[in-house]
């Protein structure tokens, strides 16, 4: 019985550092970058986009087609950046064990 015991504490904290990783992962800002950083999209840990910068001679080229290409992979840089910081902070939790499967980030 004693061991159940301290399984289910461990499991509550480890269920308070996960609470604690989703509010820093919400306060986390990253930048992905494209274009030599004359686009820039700023997004959260948790996915949600908060600035876009687009360098006004690319506004004045009047390209859109590569502006919006530049500003997909600008968005898909950040969601990479912020997906690879969340699996780094939730290793350092987990111990480096492994995930189940399908189990997402962030969350």
């Amino acid at each position: 019985m004693k061991n159940l015991s301290q399984m289910l504490k461990q499991a509550g904290e480890l269920q308070t550092r996960m609470q604690a990783l989703q509010e820093q992962l919400a306060l986390l800002e990253v930048t992905g970058n494209s274009g030599g950083d004359k686009v820039q999209v700023t997004m959260t840990g948790k996915g949600e986009v908060r600035r876009v910068r687009i360098a006004p001679e690319l506004l004045a080229a009047g390209d859109a087609e590569a502006l919006e290409d530049l500003v997909r992979i600008a968005v898909n840089d950040a969601r990479a950046k912020a997906e690879a910081e969340a699996r780094a902070r939730l290793s350092e939790i987990t111990g480096g064990l492994p995930l189940p499967p399908g189990f997402q980030l962030p969350f």
